[in-house]
């Protein structure tokens, strides 16, 4: 993506289930469980970059023996900066062959050699990047069955409504923000849990020992969780662990955001990508499965785990940003789909150049967008054939025949990221113009004046780099034609659900319908659109219309990708430019399973999305900078 879009986050789980000398004696080494942690999320660093954090639980430990380590990092690196710190005790003990391979010895002595392990990766869309801010977050407690920690990959809409009910309870929440009140909830309802089972027990039990060990067995987490989350309105997949190593993760009731397991008769592994898993644990991909909207992957004390229904599931609406951009290419079934989103353009690409094939030049921004070229290439190819068979139909012969089987359409690498341009100058023209030279260029690859370029990237979502770099520097090979064309469709919505989009006036497409908006005389609706969404905002009620749709529905889909041309072609440019969008009926032509597409739709699955669209167009009207949600 030519524009970097910011997206939280990753998670990753771990639980053995044979003891710390089974792993010491297959595989010679106590780092096993450490290492395979270190492999997931290094393999999900596309995921967060900001910040990461380590949580590890040693089952079984005696009283006043500390079982619960946790390391937490916002350095340039934060995945290497963490297990620098978890490996060093265990590299200094790695000439102590005897002690190294004592699985008592380290167990009692050395951190993070533990029995079950919580990871995961930041990107920082909201709050300061400090520590305080990374998870895992820790709820402590003297009763192990009380102890929880948890991370997770969410976003609430609803933070002020769920942290109303948390002041209702009974509870003084030290900060208004989606991550505490989601730990402090569902904290709430399992020491409720635990202080029922305690009540049933104290009945005929008089020893509190075994009273705790009785809850351990039998606390229902799947309960709690049903308790705990029937009024949260987001996309999510949070993991949780109580002291003594019973676990779950849980996925919000549209699937909104993703959650993978495997499970052997070794470990129990939870991952936000299919192939982090594969790539730790070389698992077969059929064996690898998707945690279902609504269920959450409960783990209980022995490491028995089970997947169950906490809440009604809703439509399946799993986030197509995933598919096209965030999640990492070589998963095979993200990457055919990323092919097939390429493929399903060449219709318009096609009549954008009025089939000129001959003189057009075809490229890419590198470096998530190489996929969807590749499928673009590949829906060319059909096309060409389907071209040779008609010419030989038509019976087409001798030289004639044998240039039309011979041609080969022209693909180059125009686009090259280059190293960073650092914005230290203050003079805004100069610092345009230092912006402009992030990317580079192969030069006297494009004929002057007669070749059109096509390039594609995954999504255009600001325009900003497309009108300050891309198409500046592809203008100056003197092209006939700059046709930029995006695998995604027009994002037109803010994304409240985990991805740093938050404000409607930054993408490119919104701001093409203002200017259509403005240019045919309709800025009176714009005031009624304003007027109907801060009424609905005012009365506090759920909401199921998303008023700014009607704003949209002015103007054609080509209309607005016209205007968007409009806008990143800068008054200097020569070339013609035209911009093509991925059409949302293609998107789930390509995507079947992954059908969440409110940035482009505003269909939002839940009702605090379409308040936050609401509110995002109030917020563009009054001016307000601050995001909508």
């Amino acid at each position: 993506m030519s524009e970097v879009i910011k997206h939280e986050c990753g998670i990753a789980m771990l639980r053995l289930r044979k003891p710390l000398s089974y792993f010491i004696e297959k595989y010679g080494t106590p780092t096993y469980a450490i290492s395979k942690m270190y492999l997931l999320m290094e393999k999900q660093r596309n995921r967060g970059q900001d910040g990461a954090g380590i949580a590890s639980i040693k089952l079984g430990m005696k009283p006043g023996k500390p079982f619960i380590d946790r390391a937490r990092s916002v350095e340039s690196d934060p995945i290497n900066d963490i297990f620098k710190k978890v490996g060093k005790k265990l590299n200094k003990l790695s000439k102590d062959t005897e002690k190294y391979l004592d699985a008592d010895y380290l167990r009692s002595n050395i951190p993070f050699v533990g029995d079950v392990y919580m990871g995961h990766l930041r990107y920082g869309t909201h709050g300061n990047n400090t520590i305080n801010h990374c998870h895992p977050f820790m709820r402590n407690n003297n009763w192990r069955s009380r102890q929880l920690i948890m991370a997770g990959n969410f976003n609430m809409t609803n933070v002020d409504q769920l942290f109303d009910r948390l002041v209702e309870l009974g509870q003084h929440p030290k900060e208004n923000v989606d991550t505490v009140t989601v730990m402090e909830k569902i904290g709430h309802f399992l020491d409720l849990e635990v202080q029922e089972l305690f009540d049933k027990y104290r009945k005929t039990e008089d020893d509190n020992t075994v009273i705790s060990e009785k809850i351990e067995e039998e606390l229902d987490l799947g309960r709690v969780l049903s308790r705990s989350c029937k009024d949260f309105d987001g996309g999510y997949a949070f993991m949780g662990l109580t002291g003594f190593g019973g676990g779950f993760v849980a996925r919000d009731v549209n699937g909104i955001r993703p959650a993978y397991y495997y499970a052997d008769d070794e470990i129990i592994v939870v991952a936000s990508e299919k192939t982090a898993i594969k790539t730790a644990f070389n698992a077969d991909y059929d064996k690898i499965q998707e945690i279902n909207p609504g269920h959450a992957l409960i783990i209980d004390k022995q490491a028995n785990y089970k997947e169950v229904q906490y809440l009604e599931p809703q439509k399946k609406l799993s986030c197509s940003f995933e598919r096209i951009y965030f999640s990492r290419g070589t998963d095979p079934a993200i990457y055919n789909e990323r092919k097939t989103l390429g493929k399903l353009l060449i219709p318009k690409v096609l009549e954008a150049i009025n089939y000129d094939l001959k003189n057009t030049v075809f490229s890419y921004i590198p470096n998530t967008a190489e996929t969807a070229f590749l499928g673009m290439m590949k829906g060319l190819d059909k096309h060409l054939v389907a071209k040779r068979l008609e010419s030989i139909e038509k019976g087409v012969s001798g030289e004639e025949l044998e240039k039309i089987l011979s041609f080969r359409p022209r693909q180059e690498k125009l686009v090259i990221k280059d190293v960073k341009a650092r914005t230290f100058i203050a003079d805004d023209a100069m610092r345009d113009d230092m912006v402009a030279h992030v990317y580079d260029t192969t030069y006297e690859v494009i004929r002057r004046d007669v070749d059109t370029i096509v390039v594609i990237d995954d999504s255009i979502v600001r325009g900003t780099t497309l009108e300050k770099s891309i198409i500046q520097m592809l203008d100056r090979l003197n092209p006939k034609r700059i046709v930029v064309v995006s695998s995604a469709p027009q994002i037109r919505y803010p994304d409240c659900y985990g991805i740093n989009m938050s404000k409607m006036k930054e993408f490119v497409a919104f701001r093409a319908m203002i200017n259509l908006i403005k240019r045919n005389g309709k800025e009176d609706l714009l005031d009624e659109v304003y007027y109907r969404c801060k009424s609905a905002l005012r009365k506090d009620e759920p909401m199921s219309i998303n008023y700014v749709q009607e704003l949209y529905d002015q103007f054609t889909y080509e209309e607005i990708s016209d205007e968007t041309a409009n806008i990143i072609k800068s008054h200097n440019i020569k070339a013609d430019v035209k911009v093509i969008f991925q059409t949302v009926d293609s998107l789930h032509e390509a995507c079947p399973n992954h059908l969440g597409d409110w940035y482009f739709t505003g269909n939002f699955p839940t009702e605090g999305g379409m308040k936050v669209a609401n509110r995002a167009f109030v917020n563009y009207m009054e001016g307000k900078e601050g995001r909508a949600y």
